[in-house]
C-alpha cells in the first residue's frame, strides 16, 4: 500500500511538472507496466485529482479558467526558458511575425524588454502584450476570434499576414514527428502557421519537449522548411536526426 501511495505522488508530480502526460510516458518514467499505470490512475481520476484524455492524463482546469490560460500554466518553466532563448536572438527594431500559441505568448512577454519592434500576429494575447509599449508597431490579422485562444484564423487572416515580409517568423508546434516534421491538430492553425513560415528571412519553431514524438492531424512543415528549432530539452534521436537531415539548427535553451 505504501508503494501504491508513493506512486500516486510520483504520478501527480509528473502531471504538475508537464501539465499533460501520456500513459506510456508515465509507465516509462515510473518503471512499471501500462496496466499498472492505468490501475493507479483510476482512483485519481475518480476523485477528480486528474482528468483522463486520449491516452494521457492532465490537471483539471481551475474554476472559470479558459483553455488557453490553462495551457499557459502547463510546462510553464520550460516554455519560459525557450522564450528567453528565442528573445535573445531578436534585436531592437526587428520585425517579428508570431502565430498563436502558449510558447509564442511567453516569447511576447520576453520581448517586453525590446524596443521599436514591428509585430505581426493573429493572437489577441500577443497583440495586447506588445502594443502601445516601447515604441512598438503591432499589426493584428482580422477575422472572427476563437473563443478558446482569442486568435483569428481563416482566409482573411492568412491574406493579411501574406502582405508582410519580416526578419523573424516564429511558430509554435502542436506536435513534432520524425517522419512528418512539425504538425498540428487543427487545419486552420496549420495553414496559418505555414503562411507565417513563408514570410520570414529567418524561420523558427519554438516547442517544449512534450511535443516530440507526437503525431498531429495536419502537417505544418517538413524539417527542411524552417531554419531553427528552439526547445528546452534535447529531442529523441529520431527527431534530432531528422532535424539535422533537413538542415534545421537545434537550439536547446539553458
Amino acid at each position: 500500500m505504501a508503494n501504491h501511495s508513493k506512486r500516486h505522488g510520483d504520478i501527480l508530480k509528473l502531471v504538475q511538472d508537464e501539465g499533460t502526460v501520456t500513459i506510456a510516458r508515465l509507465a516509462e518514467k515510473l518503471g512499471v507496466s501500462l496496466e499498472t499505470v492505468r490501475r493507479d490512475v483510476k482512483p485519481l481520476q475518480a476523485d477528480g485529482t486528474v482528468l483522463k484524455m486520449h491516452g494521457a492524463i492532465g490537471l483539471p482546469a481551475l474554476a472559470g479558467e479558459a483553455p488557453f490560460e490553462r495551457r499557459m500554466r502547463e510546462n510553464g518553466d520550460a516554455k519560459r526558458a525557450i522564450a528567453r532563448a528565442a528573445a535573445a536572438t531578436i534585436r531592437d527594431g526587428d520585425s517579428v511575425m508570431l502565430d498563436t500559441g502558449t510558447t509564442t505568448s511567453f516569447l511576447a512577454r520576453e520581448l517586453l524588454g525590446h524596443r521599436r519592434l514591428t509585430i505581426v500576429t493573429n493572437s489577441s494575447d500577443i497583440a495586447r502584450t506588445l502594443a502601445t509599449v516601447n515604441g512598438n508597431k503591432v499589426y493584428m490579422a482580422g477575422g472572427e476570434l476563437r473563443s478558446d485562444s482569442g486568435a483569428a484564423f481563416g482566409v482573411s487572416a492568412i491574406e493579411f499576414v501574406g502582405r508582410f515580409t519580416v526578419t523573424h517568423a516564429v511558430i509554435s508546434a502542436g506536435a513534432v514527428d520524425a517522419a512528418h516534421g512539425v504538425m498540428d491538430y487543427d487545419l486552420e492553425e496549420a495553414e496559418f502557421a505555414r503562411m507565417v513560415l513563408s514570410r520570414g528571412s529567418r524561420t523558427v519553431v519554438v516547442t517544449d519537449h512534450t511535443k516530440f514524438g507526437r503525431q498531429g492531424l495536419v502537417q505544418v512543415a517538413p524539417f527542411s522548411a524552417f531554419g531553427e528549432l528552439v526547445t528546452e530539452r534535447a529531442p529523441p534521436k529520431d527527431v534530432a536526426d531528422a532535424l539535422a537531415a533537413g538542415g534545421a539548427r537545434l537550439i536547446v535553451a539553458a
